[in-house]
């Protein structure tokens, strides 16, 4: 139930009016918005705009901002660094790549040592992923799945499969094959009556049909996937997944490449998750939560895997001493007690979530691990039809009422915080959230 009264803002005013104004005049038409928030400034887990309205924010930047806005911690790092030098190419060594290489070694979810190679963004980390599997293996196909995010350049795009706006017009290449996700909530195989659960039927499709008629295993490089998929729906594969996969994986001599990037960096309460799920990879990529907001992405691999030699692939920008500088304090603050208050926060938080979905239709699945939770909106429970129209109101009307949300997928609401919010932030959006949910009900079911 509602633990507070819920008042609804002006919104936008006039200064935010005015930039929106100035931005339709002169930034890429490309850029997709979720609502007229014009941001002024940020602390913690709230944002204010231009015109002095304050917001709980449920999006980080999607999922960027994980010790939330202009952490303290952060922020020093990055002063005392840009005191020294901003950048000084990837052609020369500095002391904060170095450190930050070795923390992200020492927290790889594998035991075989790491190696690590550092870029701007996640797209750019599986572009990296992609060559690295192409040139250790000398294959060239690979496996995606659909309902995928793996980002927008050609490379990674191959593999991104959750809108087909982001793929209409664009020549990816030629060399991947999707599977189905194993989304147990939304299956699109028939699960088999000797399968364990849904995850053995995707792995068994991928054995059985893709292997036979599609794609040699031999010349599979790797297989690329989400541990939990992100713009696909916030979809937690079941227990069966992860461990047939590798095994197919190490039967094949295929490589598992995880994307960690909106899911790692501790936002379910560990490192990664795939943690979760007792396998070891063989790359990670990561981006997003990693630096707090500066831009930084990269993988880990095994040092194994990572053969590739002086100038095979590169980046002039790669180990940026403020990105690393940002990414050390970042990963002090998750260790300190983020990654413990993400487990905390996120279990009250899918309880609450869990005791909404009793009282009200539109709740059809509530998932996640953390504070990666994904709330799945339809018209009725019985037939789960979809409801994106109604996910969209949601967002709207608490935008209107001081909450940012962001959907997933068609009709899920993503729900990452910053993982250092606090208890009360989280009872304030959640009853903004409850609140906007009954108002989309009331006009729309």
């Amino acid at each position: 139930m509602l633990t507070k009264t819920v008042t609804r803002l002006n919104v936008p005013g006039p200064k935010a009016r005015s930039v929106m104004a100035r931005d339709g005049r002169v930034v890429s038409s490309a850029y997709g918005r979720v609502a007229d928030f014009v941001m002024d400034h940020g602390r913690g887990s709230e944002v204010f705009d231009v015109d002095g309205n304050r917001y709980v924010d449920f999006v980080a930047g999607i999922a960027v901002n994980s010790t939330g806005h202009s952490h303290p911690q952060v922020v020093q790092a990055i002063q005392e660094q840009a005191e020294k030098f901003l950048h000084i190419s990837s052609d020369y060594y500095h002391d904060e790549w170095v450190r930050l290489s070795e923390r992200l070694a020492g927290i790889a979810p594998f035991e075989e040592q790491a190696h690590v190679f550092l870029g701007n963004s996640g797209t750019e980390a599986v572009e990296a992923a992609i060559k690295l599997a192409q040139y250790h293996t000398g294959r060239r196909r690979f496996i995606g799945f659909l309902s995928a995010f793996h980002g927008r350049t050609l490379g990674s795009l191959a593999f991104t499969a959750s809108k087909t706006v982001q793929r209409k017009g664009f020549q990816t290449i030629p060399f991947v094959s999707h599977a189905p996700y194993p989304n147990a909530f939304r299956p699109l195989l028939a699960v088999q009556p000797d399968d364990e659960d849904y995850g053995d039927t995707v792995v068994n499709y991928i054995e059985q049909v893709m292997f036979k008629g599609l794609t040699p295993p031999e010349e599979v490089a790797a297989i690329l996937v989400e541990p939990i998929q992100g713009e696909g729906g916030y979809v937690v594969p079941p227990a069966s997944f992860f461990p047939r996969l590798r095994e197919v994986c190490d039967r094949h001599s295929v490589l598992l490449i995880v994307d960690e990037v909106q899911a790692g960096m501790g936002r379910t309460g560990k490192w990664w998750a795939i943690e979760h799920t007792g396998v070891e990879p063989d790359v990670v990529c990561t981006a997003k939560g990693i630096a707090s907001g500066i831009p930084l992405g990269g993988i880990i691999a095994r040092k194994s895997v990572m053969d590739w030699p002086a100038g095979a692939h590169g980046n002039t920008y790669g180990g940026n001493p403020i990105a690393c500088a940002a990414a050390l304090a970042t990963i002090d603050v998750l260790e300190n007690g983020g990654m413990q208050n993400a487990r905390e926060q996120g279990a009250y938080m899918m309880a609450r979530f869990r005791e909404m979905a009793d009282r009200h239709p539109s709740i059809g699945d509530v998932r996640g691990r953390g504070l990666m939770i994904g709330v799945e909106l339809v018209k009725d429970k019985t037939a789960l039809e979809i409801a994106p129209d109604l996910r969209n109101r949601v967002v709207q009307i608490a935008f209107e009422h001081g909450l940012l949300l962001m959907g997933a997928g068609v009709n899920t609401m993503r729900i990452i915080p910053p993982l250092v919010i606090t208890r009360d932030l989280v009872d304030e959006g959640l009853d903004i959230f409850e609140y906007a949910l009954t108002l989309a009900e009331e006009e729309m079911l």
